[in-house]
């Protein structure tokens, strides 16, 4: 058993070390695995980032109230005597001012992205200062807060990298209104970052919604108390309402670009198909190249099991060069790569790409698949491979 290990040491050895005899087409193996790899990590940063943004703006002891049956908050209304209602169910937390529940409205307007020029949606959201504190790792990083009952708004630092016209101070024109930009604010980089807001009762006024609202958050003492809620709701006919924690929302609405994900699987699947192609030429090529140096081994008494192993971590190795390249390609290229697209209020969320440890597994397994792929047929055939070989042309 020793001296089996021991061939494939040696044979495993000879074939690595002879692979700068072959750059070119071992190259030519290492780039088809890269882009693969590239393309594949490109598109699961894109999701995971895009879901990170949403799912990091949850929080399990806040609730949100939606109507019945719509999908997003811009489907939802709710108007002010349900909020009334909401401030009394148990489980809200209150403080000094009463309930911690905090009516919203949210509509939708133009911005002009930076990178194309192009018009798209962004939300207006109008709430008040127990909405503004409501949120996770809310802070003004440049201005000041709105004052409530004016035309002033804060941008979230979202919006200001990728929208012209959103600087501090800046006059802003939606329709015959014009706002004042009073102050930046960020949330640690989640989908909040991607919103306008403005005092709430301003935004009711001039968007004719009377005493409306599309949605209601409440602070829970604890997420244990999203049930008593719920039977709370379900017990009042006024409430046809949707209830759940702000964390579980988000979920859900991240899953709107989780097909990103399975998306990038199939291209790079259908890429590494003909990646494998490529690669399975090169091995084939390869074992033709070095048919007299295998059967030479052969014939001094080396195993075929040496043959196959060795040319398998051939291919293997020359996979996860490639897959490492395009590893390093994506993340360069990806990282925290600012990007923007349609959320499930058919607004613009601004995210980042984000490589994950995760992602670079699941591109060093692909590459590995080609890899092992690529060499299992080629290494087969230098198992086979007669000894007579060796002896032909000889001097």
């Amino acid at each position: 058993m020793g001296s089996i290990f021991s061939q494939i040491s040696a044979v495993v050895a000879m074939n690595i070390r002879s692979l700068p005899q072959r750059f070119w087409m071992s190259l030519a193996m290492v780039i088809a695995s890269a882009v693969v790899v590239a393309i594949l990590l490109a598109f699961l940063a894109m999701a995971k980032g895009f879901s990170a943004t949403l799912e990091s703006a949850g929080s399990e002891n806040v609730a949100i109230f939606t109507r019945e049956g719509s999908a997003a908050e811009l489907n939802s209304v709710l108007s002010r005597d349900q909020v009334n209602i909401i401030e009394t169910a148990p489980g809200v937390v209150k403080d000094e001012n009463g309930p911690v529940v905090s009516p919203e409205l949210y509509v939708i307007v133009d911005g002009i992205k930076k990178s194309s020029q192009t018009e798209a949606n962004i939300p207006l959201r109008g709430l008040d200062d127990r909405g503004f504190a409501m949120r996770k790792n809310v802070q003004i990083t440049a201005g000041r807060m709105f004052t409530p009952g004016t035309n002033e708004m804060i941008v979230g630092a979202g919006v200001l990298r990728t929208f012209d016209g959103f600087a501090l101070g800046e006059e802003v024109r939606f329709g015959k209104v014009v706002w004042q930009v009073v102050g930046v604010f960020s949330t640690g980089g989640n989908v909040f970052e991607s919103e306008l807001w403005a005092d709430v009762k301003v935004l009711q006024s001039l968007y004719n919604r009377g005493s409306s609202y599309q949605t209601a958050r409440a602070l829970m003492s604890s997420p244990n108390d999203l049930e008593a809620i719920r039977a709370f709701v379900a017990a009042d006919p006024r409430l046809n309402l949707d209830v759940e924690t702000e964390s579980a929302y988000f979920k859900a609405q991240g899953k709107s670009l989780s097909y990103m994900a399975y998306f990038g699987w199939v291209i790079s699947s259908i890429m590494a198909l003909g990646a494998l192609a490529g690669a399975l030429n090169t091995m084939y090529t390869s074992v033709a190249e070095r048919a007299k140096e295998i059967a030479t081994l052969r014939a001094i008494g080396f195993s075929s099991l040496s043959a196959f192993v060795g040319t398998i971590v051939e291919a293997l190795v020359l996979a996860a060069i490639g897959g490492a390249v395009g590893s390093i390609v994506a993340f360069l290229l990806f990282d925290g790569l600012n990007a923007s697209t349609l959320g499930g209020s058919f607004t613009q969320v601004v995210f980042a790409f984000e490589m994950t440890t995760d992602l670079f597994i699941q591109g060093g397994i692909i590459a590995l698949i080609i890899g092992f792929l690529s060499g299992f047929f080629p290494a087969f055939r230098a198992a086979r491979l007669p000894v007579i070989v060796a002896f032909r042309n000889a001097a």
